[in-house]
């Protein structure tokens, strides 16, 4: 089976990349397939994102396996058919963390037999700007009176009475 995947760039003008691939590619595939339909060379850092149907950032699927037992979630071994198992199953794709070039990835269709060899783009529009555009990391209000033990620096013991051998 097939997939035809609508990928999204978050900027102002619509840019968009409609690509079938395979189900039974890994993320890393598709990480690389994502970024060339752009115009990357594919070789920056990148993670996909679970999602919710209301695009809520989860749990992440990194480029590479970084964990200290080799074990855990990592693009080469999460196939797509995994994470995008019906029509409108979301991720959310950042490439560059530098730039952040962020995407909406979303499952359009599940195809029975491709007519084409695989993986190919269906449909381009737009083009990419020369740059990422600006994020704005907006964090929640947090109340400020919370905060008055740490302007008072007679809370904080003075490093230089701390016995550093005990430690």
């Amino acid at each position: 089976m097939a997939y035809k995947i609508r990928v999204i760039l978050d900027v102002d003008q619509d840019v968009f990349r409609d690509i079938v691939v395979n189900e039974a590619i890994n993320l890393e595939e598709l990480h690389f397939i994502i970024a060339k339909s752009f115009g990357f060379k594919g070789q920056e850092m990148a993670s996909f994102y679970l999602t919710d149907a209301t695009w809520e950032q989860g749990e992440e699927i990194p480029l590479f396996d970084m964990s200290e037992d080799e074990n855990s979630f990592c693009m080469a071994n999460c196939v797509t058919s995994m994470v995008l198992k019906k029509e409108s199953d979301k991720l959310i794709y950042i490439y560059d963390f530098f730039s952040m070039w962020t995407f909406f990835v979303e499952l359009t269709e599940i195809i029975d037999e491709a007519d084409k060899e695989l993986p190919f783009i269906a449909l381009s529009f737009g083009n990419p700007p020369e740059k990422a555009p600006e994020k704005d990391f907006i964090g929640e209000d947090i109340d400020a009176d919370n905060f008055d033990a740490f302007d008072d620096e007679a809370n904080f013991d003075n490093i230089d009475d701390i016995d550093l051998d005990n430690y």
